[in-house]
């Protein structure tokens, strides 16, 4: 019970729970900055619980640091970007200087998460910002954004990230390019828009795969392979 009571701010603000955090910080102003035995803040659990709301208060305390990381190195924009409707509070933290290049302790920007989503309206206003978000991050897996667009098939963000100047042939850590990455995961039309953009065929993994080869199966393969075709790629 006294690690509950301890950490009661963390869980009215996970909760929702507006009138408790409003209490809890007049009585002592502090709690905001108040980290669990995860290393996050209360603004870090109202992200992760989309509580706009209890995020708006506590973005008005004293001292507030829009980039504070918890023990993983996750800012409360990360979250919220990750979190299913978290628009409203991506737009808050955006507005109070959160920085759209901080990295986690993976080495990964906010960019690499919406990329995962595939959420392309944050994208665009990530790269809106001043500055802008940048598509030139590699992640401690060596990974892009791209990368993670082409293995969910999202071929807007794909072009998206290519148009803000995102390394097209870069390979990760285990050698694969966004293209090796897109065949792999079956993503066809994702790999016709990297051939399309110039990827290059002939670069093998660490393994010694073409991306080609990495196709799950035989439809896949002959799809790209007649796509490209039509547009007079060759293969």
């Amino acid at each position: 019970m006294e690690e509950e009571s301890k950490f009661a701010i963390h869980a009215a603000a996970r909760e929702g729970k507006v009138a408790t955090v409003e209490a809890l910080l007049r009585d002592n102003p502090k709690l905001a900055n108040l980290k669990d035995d995860d290393g996050r803040l209360p603004i870090h659990w109202a992200a992760s619980s989309n509580q706009l709301e209890i995020v708006s208060i506590l973005v008005q305390q004293k001292g507030f640091d829009p980039d504070i990381q918890d023990d993983s190195g996750w800012t409360p924009l990360m979250i919220a970007a990750s979190v299913k409707e978290g628009e409203k509070i991506v737009d808050l933290l955006l507005s109070r200087g959160a920085d759209v290049n901080q990295t986690n302790h993976s080495g990964q920007t906010v960019l690499h998460f919406v990329a995962s989503k595939n959420n392309l309206d944050l994208a665009r206003k990530l790269f809106e910002q001043k500055p802008p978000a940048s598509a030139r991050v590699r992640d401690k897996r060596g990974q892009y954004a791209l990368h993670r667009a082409a293995a969910v098939g999202s071929v807007p963000m794909i072009n998206l990230l290519l148009r803000h100047r995102s390394p097209l042939n870069a390979t990760d850590n285990a050698g694969y390019t966004a293209l090796h990455h897109a065949v792999a995961e079956g993503q066809g039309d994702a790999a016709v828009a990297l051939l399309k953009a110039g990827a290059e065929v002939d670069k093998k993994d660490s393994d010694g795969n073409l991306a080609l080869d990495l196709a799950p199966d035989k439809q896949v393969r002959k799809y790209i392979e007649r796509m490209a075709e039509q547009e007079g790629i060759d293969l």
